[in-house]
């Protein structure tokens, strides 16, 4: 499952970050930002136009990141908590 795909304020743990090319600068830039194997990530908000951006928070910090961006990030399914 990717974080695109989280319902609405629920959380889960990060499972990798998807290259879609050698030297993927947007999955290193997301591994830099905390994106990491373990971290646990939660989906705060969505955007009023398509959804987009997405209000991703990582430990005390929160990231606006665009859909095809979080489809980057793996998440771990069985780690999902709080459903709203």
């Amino acid at each position: 499952m990717t974080l695109s795909e989280l319902p609405l304020h629920a959380s889960a743990v990060v499972d990798s970050v998807q290259d879609l090319h050698a030297n993927d600068a947007i999955a290193r830039r997301l591994r830099e930002l905390g994106f990491v194997k373990g971290e646990e990530v939660r989906l705060v908000a969505r955007g009023p136009v398509g959804g987009e951006p997405l209000l991703v928070q990582v430990g005390f910090t929160r990231f606006a990141l665009r859909v095809s961006e979080a489809r980057r990030v793996i998440i771990d399914p069985a780690s999902q908590e709080g459903r709203a």
